[in-house]
C-alpha cells in the first residue's frame, strides 16, 4: 500500500512565502527623481535659478560682511586699541576748555605711557593760491604738529617727508591725503599759499584710520605756526600711545594729569572704539540685507511648487502606470519629494558657487581678505534643499492621492 504523504501539493503551495512588496532603495528613489528633471531640463534649469538668485545673495552678503569684518579686524590689529586722545571739554561757563601748552609733555610722564605728541588748530587758512577768497577753504583745517606725531599715531607717508627738527621753523607743510587732493597736490615739491605766505608741501600722507581728522589737515611744525600763523601754543588734542595691558587705567588718570584743577574739562577718547562700532553697524545692516535674500529664496520656493505642481499633472499616466505595477502612495510621494528637493539643492549649490565668486571678485577689487564661513556655504544649501522640501510638499501628496484608475482615466 502506497504511503499517502502528510502534506498535500497545495497545502505546500498555500505556504510558499508571498513575493514581497515592491521596495525602493535610495538609490532608486534618486533615479526615478532625476528622471523627472532630465525630461524637463529648461523648467528644471528656470526653477532652479530662481533658488540659486536667492542663495547666491545671502552668501554674497554675508561673504561680503565676513571680508570687510576681516580687514577691519586686521586694521585694529595692526594699528592697535592703545591709541587714547585727549582734547578739551567745556568749562563750567559752557565755553571750550583750552588745554596747557605743556599737556604732552605732562602725560608722557605716566609710566605706561609710551608716547605722547600733539596737535593744535591755528586760525589760518589753505587755498592753492593768493586768488582764491578766504572764505573757500574746502574743508581743510590748519594745524600745528609736533615732529613724533607720525610714529605715535601709526600713520604713514605716501610721499616727501615728514615734519623734524630742521623743517619744523620754516613754512613748510604736510598735507592729508583728502586735503591734498583738495588741492590739487599730486607730488611733494609745490607750494600752497597758507594763512599770509607760500608754505612748500614736503609731504603727503596715506589714509589715517585712526585720527581721520588728519586726512584733511595741513601739518605745519610747532615754531612755524607759532611763527608766521600766530598759533598761541596750546594743543587742542594730544594724542597718547600706552601699553596694551594699561590701557583703561591710563585712561582714567589723563584727564587728572592734563589738567589737575579742573579735570571735568578734559575729554578722553579711544579711536578704535570707533572701528569696534562699525563692525556693529555692519551686522545691524547686514541682518536687512539677509532679509532681501531670505525673501528671494522663498520666490524661487514658490517657483519650485508651481513647477511639482504642473509636473504632476503632465504625468498623471506615469503615476497611474507605477501605481498600477504595484507602487504604493509613500513611494509616489518619496519621488515627487525627492524631485523636489533635488531641484532646489542643484540651485543651492549653483547659488553657493555664484556668491562665493561675487564674493571673492568684490573682496579682491577692494584688496579685502577672503572670509567666507563654510558654516554660511553649509546653511544656504541646507536651507535651499528645505525650501524645496516645504514646496513639494503639497504636489507630492497631491500625486500620492491620486488612485491608479484615477490617473490612467484622465491620463
Amino acid at each position: 500500500m502506497t504511503a499517502v504523504p502528510r502534506e498535500s501539493t497545495g497545502t505546500a503551495q498555500s505556504r510558499r512565502p508571498l513575493p514581497s512588496p515592491a521596495r525602493l532603495r535610495p538609490r532608486d528613489v534618486l533615479s526615478v527623481g532625476l528622471s523627472g528633471l532630465r525630461g524637463r531640463k529648461l523648467r528644471a534649469f528656470l526653477s532652479a535659478l530662481g533658488i540659486a538668485i536667492g542663495v547666491a545673495a545671502m552668501v554674497t552678503i554675508v561673504g561680503i560682511s565676513t571680508s570687510s569684518q576681516a580687514r577691519l579686524a586686521d586694521q585694529i590689529a595692526k594699528l592697535g586699541t592703545n591709541l587714547l586722545t585727549v582734547g578739551p571739554g567745556q568749562n563750567f561757563m559752557g565755553d571750550k576748555a583750552a588745554l596747557p601748552p605743556d599737556a604732552d609733555a605732562m602725560v608722557e610722564r605716566i609710566g605706561p605711557v609710551l608716547s605722547a605728541t600733539a596737535t593744535g588748530n591755528t586760525s589760518a587758512t589753505v587755498r592753492r593760491n593768493d586768488r582764491i577768497p578766504t572764505t573757500i577753504t574746502g574743508g581743510i583745517a590748519v594745524l600745528a604738529a609736533r615732529d613724533d606725531l607720525l610714529g605715535t599715531i601709526g600713520g604713514k607717508l605716501r610721499s616727501g617727508r615728514f615734519l623734524d627738527p630742521a623743517t619744523d621753523r620754516y613754512p613748510a607743510v604736510v598735507l592729508g591725503s583728502k586735503a591734498a587732493k583738495r588741492l590739487a597736490a599730486e607730488a611733494p615739491g609745490g607750494q600752497v599759499w597758507l594763512g599770509e605766505r607760500w608754505f612748500t608741501v614736503i609731504g603727503i600722507l596715506d589714509p589715517v584710520p585712526l585720527a581721520e581728522e588728519l586726512d584733511t589737515a595741513a601739518l605745519v611744525g610747532w615754531e612755524a605756526a607759532m611763527a608766521y600763523l600766530g598759533f598761541d601754543g596750546h594743543p587742542t588734542t594730544v594724542y597718547t600711545r600706552t601699553t596694551e595691558s594699561a590701557v583703561e587705567d591710563v585712561r582714567d588718570v589723563l584727564a587728572p594729569t592734563v589738567d589737575p584743577g579742573a579735570p571735568n574739562e578734559v575729554k578722553v577718547s579711544r579711536p578704535s572704539d570707533a572701528l569696534a562700532a562699525q563692525l556693529a553697524a555692519k551686522d545691524t545692516f547686514n541682518a536687512l540685507l539677509l532679509g532681501l535674500g531670505a525673501v528671494a529664496l522663498l520666490v524661487g520656493g514658490v517657483g519650485v511648487a508651481n513647477t511639482m505642481v504642473i509636473a504632476v499633472l503632465e504625468r498623471r499616466q506615469e503615476i497611474g502606470l507605477r501605481r498600477a505595477l504595484g507602487a504604493h502612495r509613500g513611494q509616489i510621494r518619496m519621488q515627487f519629494l525627492t524631485e523636489a528637493v533635488t531641484l532646489a539643492g542643484l540651485g543651492g549649490i549653483a547659488g553657493a558657487a555664484l556668491g562665493g565668486l561675487s564674493t571673492y571678485g568684490y573682496a579682491a577689487a577692494k584688496d579685502w581678505p577672503l572670509d567666507i564661513p563654510t558654516s554660511a556655504l553649509a546653511a544656504a544649501v541646507g536651507a535651499s534643499a528645505v525650501v524645496g522640501a516645504i514646496a513639494g510638499l503639497y504636489p507630492a501628496g497631491r500625486a500620492a492621492r491620486l488612485t491608479p484608475t484615477e490617473a490612467l482615466a484622465t491620463g
